[in-house]
C-alpha cells in the first residue's frame, strides 16, 4: 500500500510537471510534412550544388516538437549534392562559429525531469543533422543548428575538396515571423516614371549639395538629425551588404514589438530589431532602417534610408541619416527615445570603416550639404540632443562583389578638414 501510494505520488508529480511545463507527448512532425522548403534557394559551382532553407519559429516547433527559437536555436536546412569524383567536406564553422552540436541544441530544449521525452529529443536532433562528409556522387540533407537571426538570414556554406579548393555558397533567406519595416514599402511605386532623373557626376554633386540639410517632422517643420550619408546601389545589394556586415533589420511598431521594446528598456536587454522612430525626408518617413546593437537597446548605431528620385549610372541613389545611440529614455509618444552621440561625423565615418572592412565598398566621396556646426555652437535634433558636424555627407557606392581596400576608389570631390 505504501509503495502504491508513493508511485501514485510520483505519477501525480509527473502529471503536474507536464501541466506546468506545457509538455504534450513528444511527437515532432516528419520533416517532409512541414513545407518550409518552398522558400529554399539553390546555388551551384561546378559539379557541386547546395540548397538552403530556414524554417520559421512555428515550422521549427513542428519539426522538433519544442519551441526551439525560444531557446535561442535556429535550424538551418542544407542539401549538398556532390557530383564530383572526389568527396567534399562541409565546414559548419563557416556557417556560424557559434553553431550548436545536435545534442547541445536538444539539451537546450529539454523538458525538466522528463527523461524519456528528452531521450527521444536527443535522437530526433541527431537523426536529422547535416553530415560533414559527402561522398562522390552522393546527396546529403539535414539541419545545422545556429543562434537565431530573424528577418533576413545570411548564410555562407563552405565546402572543401581533396584538392583543398574551398567553395563558398552565400544565401540571403527571408525567415517569416519578423515584421520588417521595409517589407511594407513598394519601392517601384514611390515615384512616377516621369519624376525619376538620371544624373551625371556633376549633376549628382549639385543635387546632393542642394538637398535639405536635415530630417524633419511629419509636417516638414523643424530640423532633426542631419542627412549625412548617401548610398548608391541596387536595394538588394545594399540590404544584403548591411546584413552581411552585421546590421539588423528593424521591426514596425505594433503590440508585440512595443512590449519587447519596453522590456528591453526596463531591463537593459538586447532587442536587435527594435522599432526606429519616424523621421521625414522627401515628404515621407524613412523607407528602411537598420541598426547595429551592442550590449543593450541603450547602445546602438542606427541609420535610416530614403530612396531618392535620382539615378546615377543606372543605379538608385539613397539618402540617409546615421547616428550613434549612447542612452535611452522612455516617452509615451515613441515608446523610447535615444540620446545620440553629438559627434555625428564619427558615426558617419564608422559606417565607412565598417563597410570597408567587410569589403562592401566600390567608391567613396564626400559632398557638402549639411552646413557646419562646431562643437562650440552645436545644433539640436528634434528631441533636443545637440550635435556638431563638419557639414559633409559621405557618398558610398556599394559593391555587388567583395572589394579589397586597395581596390576602393576615393573620389576627389571634397577634402575633409582636420579634426
Amino acid at each position: 500500500m505504501c509503495i502504491i501510494s508513493r508511485m501514485s505520488g510520483l505519477v501525480l508529480i509527473c502529471i503536474c510537471i507536464l501541466i506546468l511545463t506545457g509538455c504534450a507527448p513528444y511527437k515532432p512532425y516528419a520533416v517532409d510534412e512541414v513545407p518550409f522548403r518552398v522558400r529554399s534557394q539553390t546555388k551551384s559551382e561546378g559539379n557541386v550544388r547546395v540548397t538552403a532553407a530556414v524554417p520559421s519559429a512555428k515550422e521549427s516547433r513542428k519539426i522538433f516538437g519544442v519551441h526551439i527559437y525560444k531557446r535561442g536555436v535556429q535550424p538551418i536546412w542544407l542539401e549538398i549534392e556532390n557530383n564530383n569524383e572526389e568527396p567534399v567536406w562541409f565546414l559548419p564553422m563557416g556557417l556560424d562559429p557559434d553553431y550548436f552540436s545536435p545534442i547541445e541544441a536538444a539539451f537546450k530544449n529539454h523538458f525538466p525531469y522528463i527523461t524519456p521525452y528528452n531521450d527521444l529529443m536527443n535522437q530526433r536532433f541527431y537523426q536529422v543533422k547535416q553530415v560533414i562528409y559527402i561522398a562522390p556522387g552522393r546527396k546529403k540533407a539535414g539541419f545545422v543548428f545556429a543562434p537565431v537571426d530573424e528577418g533576413t538570414k545570411e548564410l555562407s556554406v563552405h565546402l572543401v575538396g581533396e584538392d583543398h579548393q574551398v567553395r563558398t555558397f552565400t544565401f540571403f533567406i527571408n525567415v517569416p515571423g519578423l515584421r520588417v519595416d521595409h517589407h511594407n514599402v513598394d519601392f517601384d511605386a514611390l515615384y512616377p516614371e516621369d519624376e525619376i532623373v538620371s544624373l551625371d557626376e556633376e549633376g549628382l554633386r549639385q543635387a546632393l549639395e542642394g538637398l535639405d540639410c536635415c530630417t524633419t517632422k511629419k509636417d516638414g517643420n523643424a530640423q532633426g538629425d542631419p542627412l549625412n550619408i548617401v548610398v548608391i546601389g541596387e536595394s538588394e545589394d545594399i540590404f544584403h551588404t548591411f546584413i552581411r556586415v552585421g546590421w539588423d533589420e528593424t521591426e514596425t511598431i505594433y503590440a508585440g514589438s512595443a512590449l519587447k521594446t519596453i522590456g528591453s528598456y526596463l531591463f537593459g536587454g538586447q532587442y536587435r530589431y527594435s522599432p526606429v522612430s519616424g523621421l521625414y525626408a522627401f515628404g515621407r518617413r524613412q523607407d528602411v532602417a537598420f541598426q547595429r546593437t551592442r550590449k543593450s537597446i541603450h547602445e546602438r548605431n542606427h541609420l535610416r534610408l530614403w530612396l531618392s528620385p535620382w539615378r546615377f549610372e543606372d543605379k538608385p541613389v539613397w539618402v540617409g541619416q546615421i547616428s550613434r545611440d549612447i542612452g535611452v529614455r522612455f516617452t509615451w509618444k515613441t515608446l523610447t527615445t535615444h540620446k545620440i552621440s553629438p559627434d555625428v561625423d564619427e558615426t558617419r565615418d564608422f559606417l565607412i570603416q565598417d563597410l570597408l572592412y567587410a569589403q562592401g565598398l566600390e567608391k567613396i566621396a564626400y559632398v557638402k550639404g549639411v552646413s557646419p556646426a562646431p562643437i562650440s555652437n552645436p545644433r539640436n535634433n528634434l528631441t533636443g540632443d545637440p550635435y556638431f558636424t563638419d557639414g559633409f555627407r559621405a557618398v558610398l557606392w556599394i559593391s555587388s562583389e567583395l572589394t579589397n581596400f586597395e581596390e576602393v576608389e576615393l573620389m576627389n570631390w571634397e577634402i575633409l578638414p582636420e579634426r
